[in-house]
């Protein structure tokens, strides 16, 4: 293996960094990079020196060129140049597999590599590969499988009657004797069946709103909100509820009473977030009703009546009175 020498041109010359002082490394280097086998990037260092200050004497040159020069030319010719296997396979095109035959490499396929089902329906999942002439193809699950197409390097298998909440799907393609596999996920959900509000009922100063959202699945990826004239008023996330069967959801929040609040309308809204598939369902808008009057408010009010047209009885008959005082008699 050749030895790594770490050179500094300066005006046309060439010196060992050994001659010039500690060297760092730059980024980029005075040479091409050259990828070896193990990964990693030799690169040359230089050295911090200034061009001025080598100065180098004609024995240090002499040295230079009539010993460094040849042995580092043959040194980066070994380094550079790829070798005899090199030459003859090129690099990523054949592995060797463990029992000594050699094999092309392929890659396997499984499209989607995740899906979201609605609960007890179908899918179809494509497996390909890049193998030119595959042996044979296969595919492992739990799942009821279906209808079976395939053509040129690929496969498509269909999955029946999907229930369970999480499914592995194992496909596994044959190529020159060595086998290779890919997994794809499918997640089954339930649309809520239906999202019903019931009608606020004034309670003292708060309205109350009851949300019923019936038949979910799976229940902990549900985010239950309220929202009142468009905006949102209560949010509430359903992840800490861990089932995995149906379920209904009712949720029950008190709102504050306020004047601006009636007649506004008010829905309930239910949204499933399954790894970017977002799947939203509202209920109808009820109305925020006008605050009922009790029986003392309504006594209350008629007394404050009585009394309001008592004083405008007695202030009317005063005004009359003074006016006709001032008349002239006739």
């Amino acid at each position: 293996m050749a030895s790594r020498v770490h050179l500094l041109s300066c005006r046309g010359g060439v010196y060992p960094a050994r001659l010039l002082g500690p060297s760092v490394s730059v980024s980029h280097p005075a040479f091409p990079t050259r990828w070896g086998r193990g990964g990693g990037a030799t690169s040359l260092l230089i050295s911090r020196a200034s061009c001025d200050s080598l100065a180098p004497s004609p024995s240090v040159r002499a040295f230079c060129h009539g010993v460094c020069a040849p042995r580092l030319a043959s040194a980066f010719a070994v380094a550079l140049l790829p070798t005899r296997r090199e030459r003859a396979e090129p690099s990523g095109a054949r592995t060797q597999s463990p029992g000594g035959s050699s094999h092309p490499q392929f890659w396997v396929r499984l499209s989607p590599d995740f899906k979201a089902v609605p609960l007890g329906g179908s899918v179809w999942l494509n497996c390909s590969s890049s193998c030119p002439l595959p042996e044979g193809s296969s595919l492992r699950t739990e799942l009821r499988r279906g209808e079976t197409l395939s053509g040129p390097r690929w496969v498509s298998y269909q999955l029946l009657d999907v229930r369970a909440w999480n499914s592995d799907v194992h496909c596994f393609v044959t190529c020159a004797g060595e086998t290779r596999g890919t997994t794809a996920r499918i997640t089954a959900y339930k649309q809520p069946s239906s999202v019903i509000l019931e009608p606020p009922v004034l309670m003292g100063s708060d309205y109350t709103l009851r949300c019923h959202v019936t038949h979910v699945f799976p229940v902990g990826f549900f985010v239950v909100t309220l929202r009142r004239g468009g905006r949102v008023i209560y949010s509430e996330s359903l992840e800490r509820f861990t089932g995995l069967d149906l379920a209904n959801v009712t949720l029950t929040y008190l709102l504050p009473s306020r004047p601006g609040d009636f007649g506004q309308p008010v829905t309930c809204h239910a949204r499933l977030n399954l790894d970017g598939l977002v799947v939203l369902s509202s209920s109808a808008p009820v109305t925020l009703p006008v605050p009922a009057w009790s029986p003392a408010s309504i006594a209350l009010a008629s007394t404050s009546i009585a009394a309001c047209v008592g004083i405008f009885l007695v202030v009317g008959a005063l005004c009359l009175r003074k006016y006709l005082s001032m008349q002239p008699p006739a």
